[in-house]
């Protein structure tokens, strides 16, 4: 079960129930991949209110990465989850909120 105080999401992921962190190691890989200067520049990208499939495709393993589970990013771009791409929208969204907000429900 995802412990939100930890930053951490659950989400069915291709009939799955994953869970997803942006851990401090993530956060830097989210950094080099969307070249971000710093965690302050990440941030106001996301807060921006615009995602790029490829970025929502970043985030997402980032984060299941960052839970420990070994997947890559051409997996990610493969997976389902309910909703379709509002789905995986809404996931990034929570993703980020547990992440920057401090993980309160």
């Amino acid at each position: 079960m995802a412990n939100r105080l930890r930053g951490e999401v659950e989400a069915v992921l291709d009939g799955e129930r994953r869970t997803l962190c942006l851990t401090l190691g993530a956060l830097a890989e989210l950094e080099t991949a969307l070249k971000a200067d710093d965690l302050g520049a990440l941030a106001r990208r996301f807060g921006e209110g615009r995602l790029k499939a490829r970025e929502a495709i970043a985030v997402i393993g980032a984060g299941l990465r960052g839970a420990g589970q070994a997947v890559g990013d051409d997996e990610v771009a493969a997976m389902r989850i309910d909703g379709g791409a509002a789905g995986f929208v809404r996931l990034v969204g929570q993703l980020l909120e547990a992440t920057f907000e401090g993980g309160e429900a």
